[in-house]
């Protein structure tokens, strides 16, 4: 359980106390032996102790207040309970660490656990803790700074073991990373572009004071990525002669804020950094998330943190700084105006398509390489524009990054792709599957090319949307000109407000473009949100209100789909305050709730439904004259201008009015149902046939000029789906057949024929015999 230079401390100890005659074996022996191994000394030394001070003052412990044997006596000296404790103590602390070996360094900190003894109230005197001896032993971090010849080499007795996670006593290798010697073994990718931003960069370097840029700028934009560039810059042989031989040291602080319990361990630990950084030549050190400084390391009322621990150092100059932040975390460094003023800002913003591809195509090797593939030029760029297309949340160049990985990975994961030797290409078609996953939409709907769908896009519609036409014609022709770029860039893909009477198609409408756009249907009953409060549901609530942390539907909602059709149907019953809150998205197409997130609806179609003012333009129904369907027309109008404001009414793309249904639609209308009545009766193995004339006695019955085609579906579900229940559950189609509807008089009739062929003897085989 103890290493040899552990067992060699022990046998030491005991050869003390047998030559000193003393009648126990004690924690003064242990700690005197400790003190004459060199490992021993170089951790109390670390710890901050004396050693020539402490071994003379053990030396006068051990000869003037230990008991010995009489003359003559041979036993060996016995073991006192604290020295058998302190090395339980060791062993159990190395088992508990999953090592195997207890060192110099775990007895220590053991004596260090005991109480009422001479050898700690010795060590205390010297203001050496159990924890400096552990900093050590574990990180490499010494109390005090050690003599230059032993600046090298590993912890003496170190408690990690040689496989730990830092080994060195270097603080430099326990809490950074060396970006410089990652460039030189090209283990960092190349930075592509970005020549503006890397020569602001050294010029700020090459200052005498103030020599510290920070990168700001959104995630996802390249920021680590130009610290690794420059990294890789300096090495070289044209670079700035003020920085040849500069090294770049990336800070970890979790590591240099793991396990710090106390106060001062941390400023302990960032000293000891800082006082490795001051003996290398030019150090930089770099800080990713800058933001985190402040604060960084403070206790419970203290003041003292990361930020305020480098300010010095920055106005010095000995140390220059690299920092990187978002925008928004920014914030938290102007907050500290003595920070703010030690550093340089360097705005990155996103890169452009073109820059992007460019960086995608210097960066592709080294994935070929990784999956073991091929990229097209093709995919390339679709990597790029379809990123920008569709993962809005997400910046360039990152997101088309992210995209080639992954297309990558999908492919090297088929069936015998992974063979070694074996190559293959990546293409457009694989990007599209990948952005399609990533983006939470139809395959189709990432597709680089829809034409098809959309040239025939009105067509579809009015297959399924009856006796509306010029509706369909200006929602059609609103998405085309969106996808064709002649739209407005910061506007929804489509705001309308559909109006007219109940029952005519407006929400069908809404449904059906979304079908057939493969968007998400997202719907709202604005009847819900007849209250002032109720608005907020769409947004979020308030801070302090429950409900703060949800956020809001129409939010979450968009930002999960960003390719939508958002129906807010009868938005009449809806308060005023709503009209406010779709001012914005109307206007900017942005939506942002109570914690600050932003849904973009660029791509989304904000539909409206209405009923205000069909009453009003009813009377253009009634009669042939062509004066008085103006009259109601410019009434409905009227109406419709007093429910919405002129700001609403300026921003929508266009307001469509419904018509009310004919009885030629209303007989197209009731083939639809039909249809849909035997698409449900598939399963059952029942066809219908309607005859002309019983179509047209259900359109008649069906037809109401006031409620549309509502009724219709009222009359079908009595008039047919409920004759056909009984015979489907216990009668003549139990076992599927067709069904033919016709006209009796003022009735319909209904002829059933029993299944024919091998169809009629399926259902019988599958009966399961009662018990």
């Amino acid at each position: 359980m103890f290493s040899r230079t552990a067992e060699r401390v022990l046998n030491s100890a005991a050869r003390e106390a047998v030559t000193r005659r003393h009648a126990h074996l004690t924690l003064e022996h242990l700690l005197f032996a400790i003190l004459a191994e060199p490992a021993g000394e170089k951790i109390l030394r670390a710890a901050g102790a004396d050693t020539s001070r402490l071994k003379a003052e053990l030396e006068t412990v051990l000869s003037d207040t230990l008991d010995t044997l009489p003359a003559g006596a041979r036993r060996q000296p016995e073991q006192t309970l604290a020295f058998r404790r302190a090395l339980q103590t060791a062993v159990l602390h190395v088992q508990s660490a999953g090592k195997t070996e207890a060192e110099v360094g775990d007895i220590l900190a053991a004596i260090l656990q005991q109480s009422r003894s001479h050898a700690v109230d010795l060590l205390a005197s010297h203001g050496v803790t159990r924890l400096d001896v552990l900093n050590y032993i574990s990180h490499g971090v010494s109390k005090t700074p050690l003599r230059e010849d032993e600046d090298e080499g590993e912890p003496a007795g170190g408690g990690v073991g040689e496989e730990g996670p830092a080994t060195s006593r270097d603080p430099l290798a326990a809490y950074t990373v060396n970006l410089t010697e990652r460039a030189r073994q090209g283990k960092l990718d190349p930075v592509i572009g970005r020549g503006a931003e890397l020569q602001r960069a050294l010029e700020i370097l090459c200052r005498r004071r103030k020599n510290n840029p920070v990168f700001v700028g959104d995630p996802g934009v390249g920021k680590t990525a130009l610290v690794e560039g420059l990294a890789t810059r300096l090495l070289a042989p044209d670079a700035p002669e003020v920085l040849k031989g500069a090294e770049v040291f990336a800070l970890d602080t979790g590591a240099l804020l793991a396990g710090t319990r106390y106060r001062g361990d941390f400023e302990e630990r960032f000293k000891a950094v800082l006082s490795a950084l001051k003996k290398r030549p030019k150090p930089i050190l770099f800080i990713d998330e800058m933001h985190t400084m402040v604060g960084a390391g403070a206790t419970t009322g203290g003041t003292m943190d990361l930020a305020n621990l480098v300010k010095p150092v920055l106005t010095e100059g000995d140390i220059r700084l690299i920092g990187s932040t978002t925008f928004e975390e920014f914030k938290h460094v102007e907050k500290d105006r003595a920070l703010a003023r030690r550093v340089q800002k360097i705005t990155v913003n996103e890169p452009t398509l073109e820059d992007t591809v460019q960086i995608l195509k210097g960066l592709r090797g080294r994935y070929e390489e990784h999956h073991r593939v091929a990229y097209t030029e093709g995919a390339v760029e679709a990597a790029a524009r379809l990123a920008r297309r569709h993962l809005r949340d997400h910046r360039l160049p990152d997101s088309a990054i992210d995209v080639l990985d992954e297309a990558g990975a999908a492919l090297r994961l088929l069936s015998g792709v992974a063979k070694e030797g074996e190559t293959k290409t990546v293409d457009v078609p694989e990007i599209e599957r990948v952005v399609a996953r990533m983006a939470r939409i139809p395959e189709k709907q990432a597709s680089s090319s829809d034409r098809e769908r959309l040239r025939t896009l009105e067509e579809s519609l009015q297959r399924v949307v009856f006796g509306q036409e010029e509706a369909v014609h200006a929602a059609a022709m609103a998405i085309k000109r969106a996808r064709a770029g002649l739209g407005h860039p910061d506007h929804p893909a489509g705001c309308f407000l559909f109006t007219g009477p109940t029952g005519v198609g407006k929400t069908e409408l809404a449904k059906q473009l979304a079908l057939h756009l493969g968007n998400e249907f997202i719907r709202y009953d604005m009847s819900e949100y007849a209250e002032k409060h109720a608005v907020a549901r769409l947004i979020g609530a308030p801070p302090g209100y429950v409900g703060f942390e949800q956020g809001g539907l129409l939010v979450d909602a968009v930002r999960t789909h960003p390719y939508s059709v958002v129906l807010m149907d009868e938005i009449e019953k809806a308060h005023p305050d709503l009209f406010n809150i779709l001012l914005q998205v109307m206007d900017h197409a942005t939506l942002t709730d109570n914690t600050g997130r932003k849904a973009d609806f660029r791509q989304s179609i904000l539909i409206m439904t209405s009923n205000a003012g069909s009453r009003e333009m009813s009377g253009a129904m009634i009669g042939f004259s062509k004066d008085v369907a103006r009259e109601a027309g410019k009434r409905g109008k009227s109406a419709i201008e007093r429910v919405f404001s002129p700001e609403f009414r300026n921003r929508l793309d266009a307001v469509i009015t419904f018509k009310a249904l004919t009885m030629e639609v209303m007989e197209t209308i009731v083939d639809k149902f039909i249809l849909q009545l035997e698409a449900q009766l598939t399963e059952r193995r029942v066809a219908i046939a309607l005859s002309t004339e019983a179509r047209a006695w259900l359109a008649k019955k069906g037809y109401d000029r006031v409620y549309g085609a509502r009724p219709l579906a009222r009359v079908i579900q009595t008039e047919v789906r409920d004759r056909l229940t009984d015979e489907i559950l216990f009668g003549r189609l139990e076992h599927g057949g067709t069904v033919a509807i016709g006209l009796d008089g003022d009735a319909l009739s209904f002829t059933f024929e029993p299944p024919r062929g091998p169809a009629a003897e399926a259902p019988k085989k599958q009966r399961v015999p009662e018990s």
